[in-house]
């Protein structure tokens, strides 16, 4: 018998996006216009965007995190990212979810993150 609280042995700790449906690019590109200001890199690249799921009805969920729980613009990301998506055509709605586990690491940058912050 499992823990409620532990998650089942092979759940991913990130759920997975909706990399299928074809709005997908457009909402992840969308993601990209958005920039930490501590950073000079966008949020996507940054590894903070977990999840894009969107579902039939093209409403979008996006769950991300931040670099850390003491991020000064931790209450206005979220919308930043609302005004980027939105816009995109097709997509009805958008809710932006921040998550804490799991933690940010640097390995979650992307390669071009990682060239532009110096770390290749």
């Amino acid at each position: 018998m499992t823990n409620a609280s532990e998650p089942l042995e092979g759940t991913p700790l990130i759920a997975p996006s909706s990399v299928e449906h074809p709005l997908y690019e457009q909402v992840a590109d969308a993601c990209k216009s958005v920039y930490d200001p501590e950073i000079p890199v966008n949020i996507y690249e940054l590894g903070l965007i977990y999840t894009i799921d969107i579902n039939e009805e093209n409403d979008v969920q996006i769950i991300m995190t931040l670099t850390a729980p003491g991020c000064p613009v931790a209450g206005e990301m979220p919308g930043w990212i609302v005004d980027a998506v939105s816009p995109v055509a097709g997509v009805k709605s958008v809710n932006v979810d921040i998550t804490w586990e799991p933690p940010w690491g640097m390995e979650m940058m992307s390669d071009e993150a990682r060239l532009e912050l110096g770390f290749m």
